[in-house]
């Protein structure tokens, strides 16, 4: 992905008008593992993927609390949105000991933007290669705001961040119009489904993603082990019941041929 003399600084523009430098970082967001978040008109639901680096290390955190409200998931270079989690704490602090009131989540949103966007013009810095999934509630409703190491930021009902997203990209896209009216245990297993997508084959456990959740009257927390694994359980073995009921109904259909023909089709266990 070398481009010559024109990614050596960010704030060296290209010919075609690009800051190679910042795509550069947001390539690093499409490296790192998935971040999935979804909104109904009360919750908000993060979840990510546990990514370990060996199979004898442990998986780095990707979802951050910030305040009751105010959540965060992260795709990307971790220690880059450690640091970010940690400025959008303080922000969140601040704004509390200040106003006696929480910080609205879209303008602690324009905080974080402004600040990745600095970034983006000063040659003694670099952007943050990380992208972060916004999850808040606030007095206007639930929100769910995705923020670019470019500067910019977008609202969602429902989005996919991080390596293999267009899978979870391609589930949500195909469900969210339901997300308003969704109620929480719903959210949650569209956001744990959509996590099984990105994991192309692999069998879905509950050691291999992280939920958190908050909503009207829930302030912001994880979800334990035990209730996820109850939760992938229940949607695995429905599509193992409807397997078994259709091979015990193709034999009891080949046995009612005339003279004895369905005994020379193939068995079912056999195709």
């Amino acid at each position: 992905m070398f481009r010559n003399q024109y990614d050596t600084d960010v704030t060296t523009w290209s010919p075609t008008g690009r800051l190679f430098q910042v795509e550069y970082a947001m390539e690093a967001v499409k490296q790192g593992s998935a971040a999935i978040g979804l909104r109904s008109s009360s919750h908000v639901v993060l979840a990510c993927v546990n990514k370990a680096q060996s199979e004898l290390s442990s998986h780095q955190k990707k979802i951050f609390k910030v305040d009751d409200h105010i959540g965060v998931a992260i795709a990307g270079l971790t220690a880059d949105g450690r640091v970010l989690s940690r400025y959008m704490r303080s922000e969140s602090i601040n704004h509390s000991f200040t106003y006696e009131s929480p910080l609205p989540v879209g303008r602690l949103v324009v905080h974080l933007a402004d600040k990745a966007q600095v970034c983006t013009q000063r040659s003694w810095k670099r952007p943050y290669g990380v992208g972060l999934l916004v999850g808040g509630l606030d007095e206007s409703g639930a929100h769910l705001y995705y923020n670019c190491p470019s500067g910019n930021y977008f609202e969602y009902q429902a989005f996919a961040i991080g390596s293999r997203s267009q899978a979870a990209k391609t589930y949500l896209e195909r469900r969210f119009e339901s997300f308003a009216d969704s109620s929480r245990e719903d959210l949650i297993k569209d956001a744990i489904l959509a996590v099984r997508e990105t994991l192309q084959g692999e069998t879905l456990k509950s050691s291999l993603c992280t939920v958190s959740v908050l909503g009207v009257g829930e302030p912001f927390h994880f979800l334990d082990q035990e209730a996820i694994q109850k939760m992938i359980d229940t949607f695995e073995k429905v599509p193992e019941e409807e397997e078994g009921d259709a091979e015990v109904a193709a034999p009891a259909e080949q046995g009612g041929g005339a003279d004895g023909l369905g005994d020379q089709d193939v068995a079912p266990m056999e195709m």
